[in-house]
């Protein structure tokens, strides 16, 4: 071959070899860049992903807790302040963590409530609306014992346990209801105290008057201290009951000084009772000792003035009780929440140093005792909580806490009893003394006050 033709032919294979690897070159990395860039994009939604997804459905429930209030009508200050007590512990335990179940669920509480404008009607109306549209998980009672009474067959008709507060009359708890609880000191036992002190201050009094409310509450009370008194051989030598809406006692405190009695017991609610007290004082009634339902245990009360001295009144709870860790102890009882030091504190602090009434702490109590129930049952399931709610045997900075759990008055309160207010002068300043039963006494009574 010549040296022309062999020159041309590797000529050719250099050129072909040389477009070959070429391509190889270039072309590979940029086919196989986008899989090694792009595995590592995929996999990490992934990674970062699922722990969001898991934590909150497996840790945290918020139960509802329904209730209304009576934000108008005759018994707005106290059920007002009984909601600022319950408000108060579901603030606590929230703020707190919550309540841990068994299966470690962390349990919050929520609020949904209605004023009822201190109206039976409407009370069943809005427990209805709470049971169906609300699905409220339990129910805490509207304030005072015939608002209570209306909540309660809603309660039981829907199967939701309802912790009553502020309804003490004893007639709600024989209806034969299984998921009704109270707090307070039945009705039965409101008045019985202040007779008992009476007599423990003079053996020679013999004569009583009554003079009530016509309310389911005040009846009940009234009815029951009347028979206690006719067994202890006092004699009642009036026994008159007037319309709630009463503002002029005029012709009813003639008949007190006809009847000429030694004491005056009765009393409704905090108008009422106020304004009963006051008309008293203006007419210069002379009387040993008064003791009356609802009003005096309020803070307002000494509002009255020299119209508030020696007034006497049962109270399910003031701050100078003493019910501690030490005294549950005492009893063999346990000890559940925070202690009545703390509690008055707390509740101070936030209302510029005013004492707390028994019906915050009523309010508070309620919350506690369902709590408490929650957390030994280790559920939120109904049968469960009831069952932990028939088991309560406890101490709380209200007092001892335990329900009746016969078929004839299931739910009615068998371990709170009532302790006996009377204001008193120090100085130039009106003080609540704790004068009754004689070991919790603050202060001696003062007899006679006039």
């Amino acid at each position: 071959m010549s040296r022309k033709w062999i020159f041309v032919a590797l000529l050719v294979l250099a050129l072909t070899l040389a477009a070959c690897g070429g391509q190889k070159a270039t072309e590979a990395p940029k086919a196989e860049q986008p899989a090694a860039t792009e595995a590592p994009k995929a996999e990490q939604p992934k990674a970062t992903e699922a722990p969001k997804e898991e934590a909150p459905a497996a840790k945290e429930k918020t139960v509802v807790i329904g209730f209304t209030a009576s934000q108008t009508g005759k018994y707005n200050v106290s059920s007002t302040r009984q909601t600022t007590g319950l408000q108060m512990w579901m603030d606590d335990v929230n703020k707190a963590g919550g309540v841990k179940l068994a299966d470690g669920t962390v349990v919050k509480f929520k609020a949904v409530s209605y004023d009822d404008e201190s109206n039976k009607d409407r009370v069943q109306e809005l427990y209805t609306k709470l049971a169906t549209d609300d699905k409220a998980d339990f129910l805490i009672s509207p304030y005072s014992s015939g608002l209570t009474a209306a909540a309660a067959v809603i309660a039981e008709q829907y199967g939701i346990p309802m912790i009553t507060t502020g309804a003490a009359s004893d007639a709600t708890y024989k209806q034969g209801y299984t998921v009704v609880y109270q707090a307070y000191t039945p009705a039965s036992r409101y008045l019985t105290g202040a007779i008992d002190l009476l007599m423990n201050l003079d053996s020679n009094a013999k004569k009583v008057a009554f003079v009530y409310e016509n309310s389911k509450f005040a009846t009940g009370v009234n009815e029951a201290a009347k028979a206690y008194a006719e067994d202890k051989g006092l004699d009642v030598v009036l026994f008159e009951g007037y319309d709630p809406d009463t503002k002029d006692f005029n012709a009813i405190i003639n008949k007190i000084e006809a009847a000429a009695p030694d004491a005056i017991l009765g009393g409704g609610h905090f108008q009422d009772g106020s304004t009963f007290a006051r008309q008293l004082y203006e007419k210069g009634t002379k009387v040993k000792f008064i003791s009356l339902l609802v009003a005096p245990p309020e803070p307002t009360f000494a509002e009255l003035g020299d119209a508030a001295v020696g007034v006497t009144g049962p109270s399910q709870w003031e701050p100078a009780a003493k019910y501690t860790p030490e005294s549950a102890k005492a009893a063999g009882l346990e000890w559940f929440g925070p202690t009545g030091e703390s509690f008055t504190k707390a509740y101070q602090a936030a209302h510029d140093g005013e004492d707390p009434s028994y019906h915050v702490a009523g309010g508070y109590a309620a919350g506690l005792i369902l709590q408490k129930a929650i957390e030994t049952a280790g559920t939120v399931e109904k049968d469960a909580v009831l069952k932990a709610l028939d088991a309560t045997d406890m101490m709380i900075f209200f007092g001892h806490i335990k329900f009746d759990t016969s078929a004839d008055a299931h739910g009615l309160q068998v371990g709170h009893d009532m302790i006996l207010i009377q204001w008193q002068k120090e100085g130039d300043k009106l003080v609540k003394q704790v004068v009754w039963p004689e070991a919790g006494a603050t202060a001696k009574p003062i007899y006679p006050i006039h």
